[in-house]
């Protein structure tokens, strides 16, 4: 076996994540522009395409009651439930579930499967249609063709070529071990499912065992992070479970062959080969639990809720050797259909995540007033699962297609159209000229317009400047913004923009969302202006500013950093590295390595770091825009060392033993003096092989003008990340 660097040096930085940002490596031209694209098809023949083939059973992979819709339900929730609110990654958007590990998780056993009955029609719209909205369509067509009525959809998840490799998907070495809970029995880092390469929880229960109350603390838990409330999490597992099966006709570990990504050649990207019986239909094996949870599993009822609160349920081994639950006194046993031979009857079961909602005192209150009142459960299920597909797509604005809700809902994190007109040159160069003859600083205006659009990420696109909501809370209060010298900049923010717009006798107006990225924009032309270059920092007006209502606090909240390299802070919530969150929240913002580094440099020259400390302001010249921040740290006349606890370093010193090899001071060799000092999210420009050979670059004495022009492109880039209107 070929071993990669990260083989033999298992613990050095992995900025290899970030080159998954610098180009495209699909077959796609350049120009291509899917939504554009998307638009053109026929829309309606594509549904009734989809439906067509929910009814044409596959003699190579038959239809479970002659219906694909609860496969198809299963393969869309698979795909959009990856989404966790931590970091915004994961979800149906790319495509990905195409890939690995995606591809080849236990709980996506033969879905693989699914992904293929739908190439016919993947095939005839070619690249009008992405993997990623046809998968997510393909659930809600499903739903449709078995009486339910969606609350919509929402096209526009362009497709990705490889997976997203930046992904933690837990700490295990093997499928379903789990091993991701701290001493409080909550999960670790970004983590939202309960155990590897499972979606949400174990069905049979934690650590495999029947315990209905353990259960349902883990579904809150793992329900919680992927955004859902009680109430959206009931809906979601009653409504899903209303169709379909689950198949464990026989034991998997004694009879399913390897997943995809280890399957033969001949596979063909298909896994989960199955030598009992026919190895499909009746004798499928997936989960290893087996039968339905409905006597009517293809089509819209109560079935499944009835079921679960109106008898007795009790633990047994399945066929399959997984626990699942029966009636206790055997009244839905050879109640339901077969599912290839309707007259073959099988035994109405339940997961012992179904007998959690039951056992869950808040959860079983919201399924008995569903129960009463089954049209309040219709559209609760419909809001949930629309949340559950397009929770990672952003604003609404990003959504394209004829079935587009016109209700703004509060996780999609609306903004107001500008019901004015927009600011041109000639007012965005007196606005400038007026905020840099304030008393604000370089760094603070930096900082601000930093703060606003660095939350954005790319994984869900939530966050960025525009909306304003920096001036608004949780944002206004995060610890990383300073929020004291925040009030500062955003009241003479304030004052200039009610001034301007009070000034006016026509309609043109400006919001403070565009006021703040003006501010910062204004600040780094000031400051190469005074390293002796002339630059223009593009600027496109147009943001608006969002109200508190608008603003769901505590989804928000899942956006504070614990970490921002970038400012050079790190908080005692960190669990990484300082270096390692750096390269986290730079891929965050879909930077490459190059524009990560050149904005590292650029911010600490402009004195842009929290509480305005002079670690990594490796200059002379501060709030000048220079290369002086490279050309230092890999000046051979110095030396860096770590602190040892004992000494002050320009300022600082430690205050714990963890805390010694976290600021360093640069040596003059030979005065022995410490000229400066900087953390390990400064110095990892100088020891990571790939960061130095770009900071070699930055610090040439021919380059000081590119370096400018880099960080004016870079910093252009995050103040526009989510300005989804001038795509």
């Amino acid at each position: 076996m070929t071993r990669s660097n990260q083989d033999w040096w298992p613990n050095r930085l992995n900025v290899e994540i970030l080159d998954q940002n610098a180009c495209e490596v699909g077959p796609t031209d350049e120009d291509f522009d899917y939504a554009e694209a998307f638009e053109e098809l026929d829309y309606e023949e594509l549904k009734s395409d989809i439906e067509d083939v929910m009814t044409d059973s596959q003699e190579w992979w038959p239809a479970d009651y002659g219906h694909y819709g609860p496969l198809f339900i299963r393969m869309a929730w698979h795909s959009a439930g990856t989404y966790r609110i931590s970091d915004g990654r994961g979800g149906a958007s790319g495509g990905r579930q195409r890939f690995a590990p995606l591809n080849s998780w236990p709980d996506n056993a033969n879905l693989d499967k699914a992904r293929r009955l739908l190439w016919p029609v993947k095939q005839k719209y070619g690249r009008k249609l992405s993997w990623g909205d046809l998968i997510v369509l393909a659930g809600n067509v499903a739903l449709e063709s078995m009486g339910f009525e969606t609350y919509g959809f929402g096209a526009g998840r362009e497709d990705e070529y490889r997976p997203d490799e930046a992904v933690d998907w837990g700490p295990e070495d093997e499928w379903e071990a789990s091993e991701r809970f701290d001493e409080d029995d909550e999960l670790e880092g970004n983590l939202a499912a309960t155990v590897m390469g499972l979606i949400y929880v174990n069905p049979e229960g934690p650590d495999s065992e029947p315990d209905p109350e353990k259960s349902a603390e883990r579904i809150r838990e793992s329900f919680g992070q992927m955004a859902m409330s009680d109430e959206e999490t009931a809906a979601l597992i009653a409504g899903g479970h209303t169709f379909g099966k689950v198949h464990g006709a026989e034991n998997p570990d004694e009879h399913v062959g390897p997943e995809p990504e280890a399957a033969s050649i001949d596979q063909q990207g298909l896994g989960w080969e199955s030598s009992h019986g026919s190895g499909k239909g009746a004798d499928t094996i997936t989960s290893g639990i087996e039968g339905p949870w409905n006597t009517t599993p293809t089509q819209w009822d109560m079935g499944y809720i009835e079921n679960l609160l109106e008898y007795n349920w009790w633990p047994e081994r399945g066929p399959g050797g997984a626990w699942q639950w029966t009636t206790q006194n055997g009244e839905l046993d050879e109640a339901a259909p077969g599912a290839e031979e309707p007259a073959e009857k099988e035994d109405v079961m339940m997961l012992t995540t179904d007998v959690a909602l039951k056992r869950d005192p808040d959860y079983r209150e919201i399924l008995e007033r569903f129960q009463d009142n089954p049209n309040e459960f219709r559209k609760a299920f419909a809001r949930a699962w629309f949340k559950l597909i397009h929770r990672d797509m952003g604003p609404k604005e990003r959504y394209v297609g004829p079935e587009v809700p016109e209700e703004e809902l509060i996780w999609q994190d609306p903004i107001p159209d500008a019901d004015y007109e927009l600011i041109g040159e000639d007012e965005a160069a007196d606005l400038k000229a007026e905020i840099l003859e304030t008393d604000l600083s370089v760094s603070q205006l930096v900082k601000t317009a930093w703060a606003s659009a660095s939350t954005y990420r790319y994984g869900d696109k939530r966050g960025g400047a525009n909306g304003a909501r920096i001036r608004l809370e949780p944002q206004r209060s995060w610890e990383v913004n300073e929020p004291d010298q925040l009030e500062t900049v955003l009241s003479t923010l304030e004052e200039i923009q009610e001034e301007f717009n009070g000034s006016r006798s026509d309609d043109v107006r400006v919001s403070l969302a565009d006021l703040i990225v003006l501010g910062g924009n204004a600040a780094v032309e000031r400051a190469a202006a005074d390293a002796g270059y002339d630059v223009e920092v593009p600027f496109e007006p147009g943001r608006t500013d969002a109200s508190q209502e608008q603003t769901d606090v505590d989804s928000f909240e899942s956006l504070k950093p614990v970490a921002d390299g970038f400012r050079n802070y790190y908080s005692d919530e960190a669990d990484r590295s300082q270096e390692e969150l750096l390269v986290d929240r730079a891929d965050l913002l879909n930077l490459t390595a190059p524009e990560t580094a050149v904005l590292v440099g650029g911010l600490r020259a402009l004195g842009a770091t929290y509480q305005d400390t002079d670690l990594g302001v490796l200059t002379d010249r501060p709030e000048t825009l220079t290369n002086d921040f490279f050309v230092n740290l890999l000046d051979m006349d110095y030396e860096w060392e770590a602190s040892d606890g004992s000494q002050d370093i320009m300022g600082w010193e430690a205050t714990a033993e963890s805390d010694t090899d976290e600021v360093f001071g640069l040596r003059d060799r030979e005065t022995g003096e410490v000229e400066w000092a900087a953390t390990r999210a400064d110095l990892v420009f100088g020891s990571n092989s790939r960061l130095r050979a770009v900071a070699d670059i930055y610090a040439s004495e021919d380059s000081e003008e590119k370096f400018v022009r880099d960080f004016v492109d870079a910093w252009s880039k995050v103040m526009q990340l989510d300005r989804f209107d001038l795509e």
